[in-house]
């Protein structure tokens, strides 16, 4: 293909593919950030639970990190997206509903990706807790400081600051595993290049651009994370 086609089928002109493309582009970063914040959530309970809990919070915290960082991340979208479905059709046909009963795709894979995301963050907020000197806590608890203010000033601002990395790593798993929810019919930027594929005959030009999408948002994304992690590094002396 020369030069002039594969802009033309790339382009903002009526036939060409590139809005679509960015678009899909700005779902992929939507459904990767909206896992990432409902995930944390579920890995804050999590390592909470690993840290603090009694042996049944443990159990069931431990049961979640080892099973969904164990399990394929495809097979994870499958029996979430699918099994919830069969079970809200055999639901829908209890009261009298016809026909399939699918769940919305949209927070489907949002919950999927929290729930991935979650496991992984459990860790990272697990060991950024247990970096934190426990000598700081024990000189808090020394001064009767209450549990919420010495969350706020000690543990949590220590606790971000070492958790940034591993979350750059989380984030970057996310937004990878976000391509395999175009299994459930959910247009995001994969799945977007699919269908572009599909209709032109011309996988080449589509993978490559997509990408060539997926590398700006990973740089943006890293360079964005590097500069949050410098921040929080301010007035630390290092050795």
């Amino acid at each position: 293909m020369d030069l002039p086609a594969f802009v033309s089928l790339l382009g903002f002109s009526e036939k060409g593919w590139g809005p679509a493309l960015l678009t899909a582009a700005g779902m992929t970063v939507l459904l990767s950030a909206s896992g990432v914040v409902l995930g944390a959530l579920f890995g804050g309970l999590a390592a909470f639970a690993r840290l603090k809990g009694g042996r049944l919070a443990r159990g069931t915290a431990d049961a979640y990190c080892t099973l969904f960082r164990g399990v394929p991340d495809l097979l994870t979208i499958y029996l979430l997206y699918f099994g919830g479905s069969s079970l809200l059709t055999a639901v829908g046909r209890f009261f009298g509903a016809q026909g399939f009963v699918g769940l919305p795709t949209f927070a489907t894979g949002v919950l999927a990706l929290a729930i991935i995301s979650g496991a992984y963050q459990a860790e990272v907020y697990r060991g950024a807790f247990l970096a934190i000197p426990a000598g700081q806590i024990e000189a808090a608890r020394a001064l009767a400081m209450p549990g919420p203010l010495m969350l706020r000033r000690i543990i949590l601002p220590q606790l971000l600051r070492y958790a940034i990395p591993g979350l750059g790593n989380v984030w970057q798993l996310i937004l990878k595993d976000s391509a395999l929810l175009s299994v459930i019919g959910l247009v995001e930027l994969m799945r977007q290049s699919q269908i572009g594929a599909g209709s032109t005959r011309q996988p080449f030009v589509f993978y490559i651009a997509a990408a060539v999408l997926y590398l700006v948002i990973t740089f943006i994304s890293g360079a964005l994370i590097r500069r949050a992690e410098k921040r929080s590094l301010r007035g630390v002396r290092r050795a």
